[in-house]
């Protein structure tokens, strides 16, 4: 039922991203009717809007994701090999990576990664089992007593309100948006060591201490062509900014060093096979996440590389986005532009070049490849988000290798899916701490999604119930896509049974009943006892 300001369905799911389109496919797929908002106009978030390649693991290609996520990954490929005229060997090659990119073994453009999500959703949307609702976010809600009756959404253009009506809630906001309105307890920033018993925890709570985002963009090289773009506002003040963890400017090509963050480390802008002062090969920049290398396609196709720019110098980490002000948090959203912005402008104009010049005024800011007219992603990459208070909350000491050692992958009688990825932190807002720490393949309890108090409203993608440390590995592509279908299967699970997602965990034929459902539908729940480590 719906008329122009209310809509009524079984499942309402709050954004539009990875976790939330995986969470209404699942939920649809039960025969379950849904309504997906998103924020902006492109489904996908962080491997479209948000414009970041896929982080996976080593084993990515052989299993630990759920059969949609492969099935997503194959897709691309086959797309790619379709639709663009290929070289006969990229064409063969079935571990095709179109970008060549090193941070991902599927580095592709995010307009691929949209129309494959959207085949994905098709056959649902054309049934009218699913309705996405472009341009909307959560505004209100309903609750009583612990239970979630409807939530208001308004368009961000026109400012119409809509009343979504449903039997359960899922947040799968970039920032948990939907738990401060709903009154559900949650977690924001970084916990104290004196909460969670975790050796890399602050020595007091810093609610304000979040990791940094980063507005991703999109660039090309044109050798001999100028592109360059006007001086940005905030140019002089990036430019000179020297962050308090460094002794080098922001805009230079020294970051902190993956294998010990407590040390710089110098970059590169192209592959040239220069060395640092310890006899390192100095890592291009350039092809970290590249979408698109030529030398794949017909020759002359394109005329350049076409590279995604979300590296340690447009991390912005000057204040947090989350739990402030409108006025504050709209100041950190443009300096954030900002800071991008002045990133292409220096490497146009001023970064140091080999042979003692400066600035590459022929690389391109590709606004079409975003969908944008400043060229800037639609939205900022967001790692950490608000996180709920859970049954069981996932600790350092659940994935760390030093402090698990022997005892290795930890595992879940209510394990509803597998990931794996460093403890991957950037600079906080407050403290700038920064970690990269080693894991062990991790396990998705069933007890991290479920809220200690609320009954039908449930985290669909890295809003779930992580610490600061852990969400670092959590927050990743094929993590969140394995949360939000796990959550969509178990919200039609509980709608079906007339259970709810608290007795599922509780009572074990309803846990091995929908563990069950999980493992036909794809999910793979524990990794293999024999994996090498």
């Amino acid at each position: 039922m719906h008329n122009d300001n209310e809509r009524i369905t079984d499942v309402v799911v709050l954004g539009g991203g990875l976790g939330g389109c995986m969470a209404a496919l699942a939920a649809a797929k039960m025969g379950v009717r849904v309504i997906m908002t998103e924020e902006t106009d492109w489904l996908g978030g962080q491997l479209t809007s948000q414009a970041v390649p896929p982080d996976e693991h080593q084993w990515i290609e052989k299993f630990g994701c759920t059969q949609t996520y492969r099935e997503f990954r194959n897709r691309v490929r086959a797309y790619y090999k379709q639709n663009y005229p290929m070289t006969d060997e990229a064409e063969s090659n079935e571990l095709l990576n179109p970008g060549n990119g090193w941070v991902s073994r599927l580095c592709h453009e995010p307009k691929v990664a949209l129309r494959v999500i959207e085949d994905m959703l098709a056959p649902y949307v054309s049934s009218g089992r699913i309705t996405i609702l472009y341009h909307y976010r959560p505004s209100a809600a309903a609750v009583n007593e612990d239970r979630v009756e409807s939530v208001t959404v308004t368009h961000t253009g026109t400012g119409q309100e809509m009343l979504l009506t449903g039997a359960y809630f899922l947040d799968a906001t970039e920032c948990g948006d939907v738990l401060p309105l709903a009154g559900a307890e949650y977690v924001i920033g970084a916990e104290s060591r004196h909460d969670t018993g975790e050796p890399h925890a602050l020595e007091e709570a810093n609610p304000l201490d979040m990791q940094s985002i980063t507005h991703v963009f999109a660039l090309d090289y044109v050798e001999g062509g100028d592109f360059t773009i006007a001086k940005p506002e905030q140019y002089d003040f990036w430019r000179q900014f020297v962050p308090k963890h460094s002794r080098f400017p922001l805009l230079s090509w020294y970051a902190n060093d993956a294998d010990d963050t407590t040390q710089m480390k110098e970059y590169g802008l192209f592959p040239d096979g220069r060395k640092d002062a310890a006899g390192r090969e100095i890592m291009p920049l350039w092809t970290y996440r590249r979408i698109i290398d030529p030398a794949l396609f017909e020759p002359g196709l394109y005329d350049g590389d076409i590279t995604l720019i979300n590296w340690p110098q447009n991390d912005y980490f000057l204040g947090p986005i989350i739990d402030v002000s409108a006025a504050e948090r709209q100041e950190h959203l443009e300096n954030a532009k900002q800071l991008s912005l002045s990133l292409v402008y220096w490497l146009q104009t001023e970064t140091p070049r080999p042979d003692g010049g400066c600035g590459y005024p022929g690389i391109r800011l590709r606004t079409d490849v975003l969908g944008t007219e400043d060229g800037l992603a639609k939205y900022p990459y967001i790692r950490e988000s608000r996180r709920i208070k859970s049954v069981y909350t996932i600790t350092e000491q659940d994935v760390s290798k030093e402090i698990r050692g022997a005892q290795g992958i930890c595992r879940y009688d209510d394990s509803v899916g597998v990931g794996s990825y460093h403890l991957d932190v950037h600079l906080t807002t407050v403290t700038n701490r920064t970690f990269y720490i080693p894991n062990y393949p991790y396990e998705i309890p069933l007890g991290a999604l479920l809220p200690v108090r609320m009954k039908n409203l449930l985290p669909a993608c890295k809003n779930i119930g992580t610490t600061q440390i852990t969400n670092g590995c959590y927050r990743l592509h094929p993590t969140e896509w394995n949360i939000g279908e796990s959550v969509g299967y178990l919200a039609a699970y509980a709608l079906q049974n007339k259970v709810t997602p608290h007795e599922v965990r509780a009572n074990q034929e309803h846990l091995h009943a929908y563990q069950a459902l999980l493992q036909r539908e794809g999910v793979q729940i524990h990794w293999p006892e024999d994996l090498p480590l």
